[in-house]
């Protein structure tokens, strides 16, 4: 029993230990005999007087197949379990009214990323922000926590398998690994591309062996960075076969996509490709979020309800509502009303089938290059169907031949996006978002290897600026700052820069705010420029200036930041005031730019500032 978990812990035990330090909980120990204490038994399992197990998940995915009414997946989580118990209560006291069950997204804290052996000093430097800790979770079952409602909790990053062990401790009916491959998820910690997707099929094995409910791959997350539906699809289906492997029951795997709502064929379009191929017995619909969000947050939310209409016609198993907000942590008191919107569409459209020849067109396109890109993966020397991606398919390989097709196909730019944040993955494509909202390859930036008669190209006249060298005299280190893996705000800003003709060190997501100043020093940089999406701006950006302060360097350099000055929603106005009434210094910085802002403008103050300075 739990002869894969048992193993997994003995080999990263250096790691298992430095979680439990790090977090302050309680981990499974090692005895002298090899026997291991602290591991409770596998699911289902009575935990605080209720049943956990992933098929509780399981149970209502089938309940939405039956009434064709996704079940709502709402994402709440706050930096303390008692926060974050009293924020849920708002959207479960909804639920009640509204007669139905939830299936509760609780966020975890974004330290989650790093492996505690290998960046402790990342992850102290951005404790309690962007969701509930590894102890928050213990103490929130505690407290009711997923009596009624099912859990899950995300635990992407370098070391999913750990955060996993900590959710069955805790009781935490499922979990979220995915991405398992993205490349995207490269970015995310500080660990080599093949060391995470090691990581992630360990965590796939303890979700299999003790009937973790798991949302094992992402459409979502390629999608919103410029990656297009058949490379996220493909890459679904690789994870998909990695679950297999791993010995994960299709009834505990879930997959989760992006619906846009510019197009609702197109919608309903990708929907049908991955319900088609998908093996996972549940997919999870996500609404895409405005890159540039409105003012008025009416607006937003009229925008999230049009795709909600997209779920329920293409037959979502669980949809997540998404509360206005202009920050990244909504209140209970926003996700309920987003939660009753959400359930009045669902009860009130109307369940017909779409039959337009252009959803069977747009499928076929998703299929073709999924099945593409997976034959360059493979290996394969033949056209494959997409029928043949079954249980048994995935079987024919091991699970080490699969790791290393995974990761020499990621280094070898097979699969790919623009903006991935992976820094040992091959980086070529470029895509572009045509006016039926689909976002297509630019003609020559198709994958590597791939044959770019089977995937989909913009015909949309599209200039593609050639790379030039900098013709300004000024230099620019760009990163982000803590424990943030958020890197599309910054890689806009990185390219408006490079665009304006200045030479930009991109250093990518997830630094010590020292070792920027540092880059900045031996760079000889005239601009640097940081970023943290987690509301850690105040403790963080001040520590650049103090470096650069030592360092002698403050008065030579243009210090400028962005992100969110809070991630609370009931926090954000009283920043945003303080800035407009005090200035930016209490951050340390001679410039904040928050959501929204367009980077052209950026560019421009930035230039302005450097006049002024004589720099």
């Amino acid at each position: 029993m739990q002869e894969k978990t048992k193993q997994i812990i003995i080999e990263d035990y250096d790691s298992v230990c430095a979680y439990q330090e790090t977090f302050g909980v309680p981990m499974p120990t090692i005895n002298k005999d090899g026997s291991i204490d602290g591991l409770p038994a596998p699911y289902p399992r009575v935990i605080n007087g209720v049943e956990r197990s992933g098929y509780r998940i399981y149970e209502l995915a089938q309940q939405a197949a039956a009434t064709g009414i996704p079940v709502q997946n709402p994402i709440l989580g706050r930096n303390t379990a008692e926060e974050t118990y009293q924020e849920a209560l708002e959207m479960y006291s909804m639920a009640e009214k509204l007669g139905i069950n939830l299936f509760h997204f609780v966020h975890s804290e974004a330290t989650r990323h790093i492996d505690p052996l290998k960046g402790r000093d990342l992850i102290e430097q951005s404790r309690g922000k962007g969701g509930i800790t590894p102890l928050g979770e213990r103490k929130l079952v505690e407290l009711g926590g997923g009596s009624v409602h099912p859990m899950r909790i995300n635990a992407t990053g370098d070391t999913p398998h750990l955060s996993i062990i900590n959710a069955l401790i805790a009781g935490f009916d499922g979990t979220d690994i995915g991405p398992v491959i993205h490349v995207h998820f490269g970015g995310r910690g500080i660990h080599d591309y093949k060391t995470k997707v090691v990581n992630g099929i360990k965590a796939l094995e303890i979700c299999a062996e003790n009937n973790i409910f798991v949302q094992i791959e992402s459409h979502k997350h390629l999608n919103n960075i410029g990656g297009t539906d058949g490379m996220a699809l493909a890459m679904c289906l690789l994870a998909e076969g990695l679950g297999v492997l791993a010995g994960l029951p299709a009834e505990l795997s879930a997959v989760q996509m992006n619906v846009a709502g510019l197009n609702i064929l197109a919608d309903l379009a990708v929907m049908k490709a991955f319900k088609e191929t998908m093996w996972s017995k549940s997919l999870i619909v996500v609404p895409e979020t405005f890159q540039n969000p409105p003012g008025d947050l009416i607006a937003e939310s009229a925008h999230f309800a049009r795709m909600a209409i997209s779920a329920k016609l293409g037959g979502a198993n669980f949809y997540r509502p998404k509360a206005a907000e202009s920050v990244g942590i909504p209140t209970g008191a926003s996700m309920a009303k987003a939660i009753w919107a959400t359930q009045n569409v669902f009860e009130n459209t109307v369940a017909v089938e779409i039959r337009d020849p252009y959803i069977e067109e747009r499928k076929q396109e998703i299929l073709s290059e999924a099945m593409a890109v997976l034959e360059r993966v493979l290996g394969l020397q033949r056209t494959l169907a997409p029928d043949e991606i079954n249980e048994t398919f995935w079987r024919q390989y091991s699970k080490d031949e699969m790791i290393e097709k995974i990761v020499q196909a990621g280094k070898a730019g097979v699969m790919d996006c623009p903006r991935a944040g992976g820094w040992d993955l091959k980086r070529h494509v470029k895509t572009h978002r045509d006016k039926d909202g689909i976002k297509r390859y630019i003609p020559g930036f198709t994958p590597l290897g791939v044959d770019d008669r089977r995937v989909a190209i913009t015909t949309e006249p599209v200039v593609v600026p050639e790379e030039k060298k900098p013709t300004r005299k000024q230099k620019m280190v760009l990163a982000t700052v803590g424990a943030d893996a958020h890197v599309m705000g910054i890689n806009l800003i990185r390219e408006e820069f490079e665009k304006a003709g200045y030479e930009v060190i991109y250093m990518r997501g997830m630094n010590l705010p020292e070792t920027v100043a540092e880059v900045a020093a031996e760079a000889k940089a005239d601009i640097v420029g940081i970023a943290n999406l987690l509301g850690l701006g105040r403790e963080l950006f001040p520590r650049v200036e103090g470096r650069l302060k030592q360092l002698g360097l403050r008065d030579k350099v243009l210090l400028i930041a962005g992100g969110r000055i809070s991630e609370k929603e009931e926090e954000h106005t009283f920043y945003e005031e303080k800035i407009a009434n005090e200035g930016t210094g209490f951050l340390g910085v001679d410039g904040f730019f928050g959501p929204g802002t367009d980077p052209a403008q950026c560019v421009k103050w930035t230039e302005a500032a450097l006049e002024r300075r004589g720099l």
